[in-house]
């Protein structure tokens, strides 16, 4: 299986979950959204699969901290310009496991999808 961990790496919960990838000797690569971008197509491929509304992080500082005439009107294209303007918008962290999404961390539910 190749898996891709996305995120950033000073994220409480992406530090989670590579320790717990760690643990569970599955190898992986992490991409660093800062360090390593983010592609206009490849996040375009993101929505398509799971929708802005689930990767789009409004509950994070870098959202909260945005002017209200930013947050209003939301829509996928409005979505999609923030998350590529500051990937810190974007849920974390974001799994691609051979091609099967999912985003955030959950201990019980990795368990389940990845320990074989």
């Amino acid at each position: 299986m190749t898996l891709t961990l996305y995120g950033i790496p000073n994220c409480d919960t992406v530090k989670k979950a590579r320790r717990w990838l760690d643990e569970h000797g599955l190898a992986h690569r992490f991409h660093d959204y800062r360090k390593d971008g983010l592609d206009a197509a490849q996040l375009q491929g993101w929505i398509d699969k799971l929708g802005w509304e689930k990767l789009l992080n409004k509950s994070g500082t870098t959202f909260r901290k945005l002017p209200d005439a930013e947050k209003e009107g939301l829509d996928a294209a409005k979505a999609k310009a923030l998350m590529l303007d500051q990937p810190a918008m974007i849920r974390r962290p974001l799994v691609d496991a051979d091609g099967a999404l999912s985003v955030g961390f959950s201990a019980d539910d990795w368990q389940q999808r990845f320990a074989a």
